[in-house]
């Protein structure tokens, strides 16, 4: 065979496909890399200016006075109750029951179509928009229970709406623990509970205790559930049982943003200041949590 011949054989097993891909995916890196730079931008540009206006009203007296009709003073101290005790009671309401949830399907369930329906169902929820759980919440527990607008019905409504992301985050956790560990411990005779409680929970802790934190973080910043079920509300005294009316971080903000007065918009940028310092170290104890355990988990 001729030179002629090999460098027409060669060409003809040449595929330029993998060129035409690698061009493809450097447009697609460039493309996605100032998309996130755009995206950083913006996020900065609002950050700084959030800092610009709130900077000078946040003080102690803003800390730990009532909000007041007139700006010099007004505070956030009931919003700041308000949504201490709407994160316990959240928790108190979801946690158990969602990782209770989680193990039961995880690791009791029948396999079968019955199961792979709830956890179609679980998933569709997770990605509801959070206006239908405060929808929910107003036929069920305001109206239905007679609850009112109160601070029971208001940690009940964030309860629906943060279950279906601690089930999720339970059970990805569960089902990334090897399947080696379960039959060894069934092999020296443990039963179903002694894995589950001795073995699968502890490694899965990381896992579990990042998702509660994170989707308690985002119950927190929610604001449409809560106007949906009447608690957009002024709100100058702190709640003394579960049934008075509250008023947590993110309904003040709003609050104080359809004011009219250019000071509110001062308050209401200070206010979002605390919300996200609140924010950042849930997340922030997430990480710290989940780094903990991840040392300190039994192997």
């Amino acid at each position: 065979m001729g030179m002629v011949e090999v460098e027409a054989a060669v060409a003809a097993r040449f595929d330029p496909r993998p060129i035409e891909r690698r061009r493809i995916g450097q447009v697609l890196a460039v493309v996605l890399f100032f998309s996130t730079t755009f995206g950083l931008l913006v996020l900065l540009t609002l950050l700084v200016d959030v800092v610009q206006k709130g900077l000078p009203w946040l003080d102690w007296q803003f800390l730990t006075s009532y909000p007041s009709r007139n700006p010099e003073e007004a505070g956030i101290k009931s919003a700041i109750v308000g949504s201490f005790w709407m994160m316990l009671l959240t928790a108190l309401f979801s946690v158990p029951v969602g990782i209770g949830a989680a193990i039961y399907l995880e690791e009791y369930a029948p396999r079968g179509w019955f199961l792979r329906l709830v956890q179609l169902n679980i998933a569709n929820l997770a990605g509801i928009p959070s206006v239908i759980y405060g929808i929910l919440g107003l036929g069920l527990f305001v109206r239905f229970f007679g609850l009112g607008r109160s601070l029971l019905a208001g940690a009940l409504t964030m309860s629906l709406l943060v279950l279906p992301i601690i089930v999720i985050s339970t059970q990805e956790a569960l089902r990334a623990i090897p399947q080696g560990i379960r039959e060894s411990a069934y092999a020296l005779g443990a039963t179903r509970w002694q894995v589950v409680s001795s073995h699968l929970l502890p490694i899965a802790a990381p896992g579990i205790l990042t998702g509660v934190i994170l989707s308690l973080s985002r119950a927190m910043g929610e604001t449409a559930p809560l106007i949906m079920i009447g608690a957009l509300t002024f709100i100058a005294f702190l709640p003394s049982s579960l049934l008075d009316p509250f008023t947590v971080l993110p309904i003040q903000i709003f609050n104080w943003t359809a004011r009219p007065q250019e000071a509110f918009r001062g308050l209401a940028a200070a206010a979002i200041l605390v919300l996200m310092v609140f924010l950042l170290l849930m997340n922030l104890s997430a990480i710290l949590l989940r780094n903990y355990y991840e040392r300190h988990r039994p192997h």
